[in-house]
């Protein structure tokens, strides 16, 4: 009675939650749900046009033409782009020849060689990159009454 320890009732856990599952309710777009990403690796080498819609990252060889209008695109160190490339964000760590459209961002690395005529609304050339070409820059205008009409465009060139 004075020293009788009394049993101890096992510790109780709470159930584990559901494994989280997208759903209807999700207010996420499925971009954010799902990130995929596709990968041309160095040994790699097409000619003609390339599109997707994932992001993409080429550490190969491109010779025709890049599309990823709503996606990202990443050009490896190793990759040798002679094309025209579109995409949502271009980041440049190889080399490319050709025009390049980002509808957000450019951004060209350390190392990294761009030659051609960039259409973008952002440009990021890091200290050690090389580019030759022209730059316009700024948003297109909207509709025509003018409602959505941003600033005018910038061109650059740059050698």
């Amino acid at each position: 009675m004075w020293n009788r320890e009394e049993p101890k009732p096992a510790p109780v856990h709470p159930p584990s939650p559901p494994p989280l599952r997208p759903s209807a309710a999700d207010p996420r777009p499925v971009e954010a749900r799902d990130t995929r990403v596709a990968t041309l690796g160095s040994s790699i080498l097409i000619k003609g046009t390339v599109t997707g819609s994932e992001d993409l990252t080429v550490d190969g060889r491109v010779d025709g033409r890049l599309e990823l209008p709503e996606h990202t695109l990443t050009i490896g160190p190793n990759a040798n782009i002679t094309a025209g490339v579109l995409a949502k964000v271009v980041t440049v760590f190889g080399t490319v020849r050709g025009n390049v459209t980002a509808h957000d961002s450019l951004d060209i690395r350390r190392g990294a060689s761009v030659e051609g005529e960039v259409t973008c609304r952002r440009i990021s050339i890091q200290e050690g990159a090389f580019f030759s070409g022209k730059v316009a820059m700024g948003k297109r205008p909207g509709k025509a009454n003018g409602a959505d009409a941003d600033l005018p465009v910038t061109l650059a060139a740059a050698v």
